[in-house]
């Protein structure tokens, strides 16, 4: 669960493939804040990405008349990397993608999912174990709410295995900056007034090598509320005195599903609900869009725009390389992809 556009982009590497047009559209184009920045990072005055850049400029450019034609084009590309964009026609407004391993072409995707890692150090090419994989990514855009418990409950009946459970969102932060990344390992849910206590597998060392300007704060707690208009600063001095600093929308209800895949009976209410010891992973990381105990920063003072992206391909990077890290140890562990010895 995330967004429809960072998982996407660093999978298929669409952005990446029109460079040059994008550079000549920010000549012509009157933002003059993004020309001055990418003229810094070519220049490496600034920690910002060039590949998280290129993400958003490309935005940008579909939005305009000249870059329209890229559209279709991206989702053609998609497709032929095992990307499948399902758009929303009936009841949830939520858009998702259904990501096919194997099909994926490794000498497109962001460069950041696969350096460094010591597991791909005793492959010939690093993502070769590609091919070998049957798993399926399913991004959903991330819905609010009761609304992710019944999408997740559903995926759950149908599907006969599932590897993992990753929720990334936007979230308020009360003790933080918009940039910063919580990682929680407690969450307070509003909907069904339960406390859980997850092992989440992301820590801070998963985040911190991707994010140029934020800070990682780990061993957070959460608050899953009903809705992020109807908190005051009354009640958010409450919640920071009880030691939660993460405040969102979304987090609470999964966990409540992930109790119901792993139990055989419905979720609890308002008890203290242990989810250590779950049979597949379950990560959470949120980024953070506003900080509600600061005037004029709040989510009703307006978008991250490209504030957001070095926080959201943090973690977006963190879980996808959590994902492929996985599926390596799991083909080889039944032998479809026997890993070599490294140097």
């Amino acid at each position: 669960s995330s967004n429809t556009h960072s998982i996407p982009n660093l999978l298929s590497g669409f952005a990446l493939q029109y460079k040059d047009e994008l550079v000549e559209f920010l000549k012509t184009d009157v933002n003059a804040f993004l020309l001055s920045e990418w003229e810094e990072i070519a220049e490496h005055r600034v920690l910002s990405n060039q590949e998280n850049f290129f993400y958003y400029l490309m935005k940008k450019y579909q939005q305009t008349p000249a870059g329209r034609h890229l559209i279709e084009k991206q989702t053609a590309y998609e497709k032929e990397r095992g990307i499948t964009r399902i758009q929303s026609l009936h009841s949830f407004d939520v858009e998702a993608q259904v990501i096919r391993l194997a099909d994926l072409k490794p000498a497109n995707i962001d460069p950041r999912l696969l350096d460094n890692d010591p597991l791909f150090k005793g492959m010939t090419n690093q993502c070769d174990f590609l091919e070998c994989s049957n798993a399926l990514i399913l991004n959903i855009d991330y819905p609010l709410g009761l609304g992710a418990y019944n999408i997740l409950s559903k995926l759950a009946e149908e599907l006969t295995e599932i590897l993992g459970v990753y929720i990334m969102g936007k979230a308020a932060t009360l003790n933080g900056v918009k940039g910063d990344v919580m990682i929680p390992s407690v969450v307070q849910d509003e909907q069904s007034l339960n406390t859980y206590l997850f092992q989440n597998v992301f820590t801070a060392h998963d985040v911190e090598p991707y994010l140029m300007y934020g800070t990682v704060l780990d061993n957070q707690k959460a608050l899953t509320v009903l809705g992020t208009f109807l908190q005051n600063s009354r009640l958010m001095d409450v919640m920071y005195r009880e030691g939660y600093t993460d405040i969102e929308m979304e987090a609470g209800p999964y966990l409540s599903a992930v109790y119901e895949m792993t139990r055989p009976k419905r979720y609890p209410v308002n008890e203290i609900v242990n989810l250590y010891g779950i049979p597949f992973d379950t990560g959470v990381l949120h980024y953070a869009s506003d900080t509600p105990l600061s005037k004029g920063k709040n989510l009703g003072a307006g978008a991250l725009s490209y504030e957001g992206m070095d926080s959201t391909y943090a973690a977006s990077v963190a879980i996808l390389r959590r994902i492929l890290n996985q599926e390596v140890k799991r083909l080889s562990a039944g032998g479809q992809y026997p890993l070599k010895a490294s140097n």
